[in-house]
């Protein structure tokens, strides 16, 4: 009895499924602009987003320098956001929303165009250009819509896509220093502070400053030497300043600070 019951549910479903690709087909075919406009508001509508999508792709193009090739180009970025494919869902968000710039929808646009970026992003050991283009979007639409509802959101996600950013300079600096390239650490650890001065690592990024200018010095050539020396000193007691005793890096940078005095008395016989 019940084989026979999933045979006649089968069958009906497989008549459902032909009929519906049959009308599918038909509409395509059809050159009855308004059949198509109306079939594929109710593809869309019944989240049957691909469907959708071919038919607003040609009425587009149809309904070009018309009044609704406004609704038309919104459907096809929203068709392009539901199908998770965020470069083109983006690209016509942010078209929408340079073309329509009076449109109720142009704030609208020029949020998901951003989020399109920042759901781009990537893991942060990877190229962090949509990264950057995330914040740039995000910024941009903060200046443009100021009192927005979105501003909070959006200031959050900023925030987690400069953390991303911050991770990957951090990494970065780290993998300079651990490959002892401690020319190349020391700038970037400097440019990591400069661009993130609020960084939870900053404690340690400051410590690895001493150690590797100090690393830099001492293996330099003998008219570098005082120099590198002397900016080694230097970023200790800038350390020190900042975190004084309590550091758990203070006895090893106290270290590199008498070993770098060290080195200087030597040079001055």
């Amino acid at each position: 009895m019940f084989f026979k019951a999933m045979r006649a549910f089968t069958a009906i479903f497989l008549v459902f499924l032909i009929s519906s690709c049959s009308e599918y087909a038909k509409v395509l075919k059809s050159s009855d602009v308004e059949l198509k406009y109306k079939k594929a508001v109710e593809y869309y509508d019944e989240e049957e987003y691909s469907k959708a999508l071919s038919l607003f792709d040609e009425l587009g193009t149809l309904f070009r320098g018309t009044s609704r090739s406004e609704i038309v180009h919104y459907y096809i970025a929203n068709c392009h956001f539901q199908l998770k494919d965020h470069y083109f869902a983006g690209y016509y968000y942010k078209n929408y929303a340079k073309t329509y710039p009076q449109s109720p929808k142009a704030e609208e646009a020029l949020y998901k165009s951003a989020y399109c970026s920042y759901l781009n992003s990537p893991n942060h050991s990877l190229d962090q250009q949509e990264t950057n283009q995330a914040i740039e979007e995000f910024q941009l639409f903060l200046n443009r819509y100021p009192k927005s509802e979105l501003k909070d959101s959006t200031n959050i996600m900023i925030a987690e896509l400069r953390a991303k950013l911050e991770q990957k300079a951090y990494d970065n600096a780290k993998l300079y220093y651990q490959m002892e390239e401690y020319k190349s650490a020391t700038l970037s650890l400097r440019n990591l502070l400069k661009d993130f001065p609020e960084s939870p690592h900053r404690e340690e990024i400051e410590f690895l400053i001493v150690k590797s200018s100090y690393l830099l010095a001492v293996n330099s050539i003998d008219s570098k030497k005082e120099e590198r020396l002397a900016a080694t000193i230097e970023s200790y007691h800038k350390f020190v300043d900042n975190y004084g005793s309590t550091s758990e890096f203070v006895k090893q940078a106290e270290d590199y600070y008498d070993s770098a005095l060290r080195e200087l008395d030597k040079m001055k016989f």
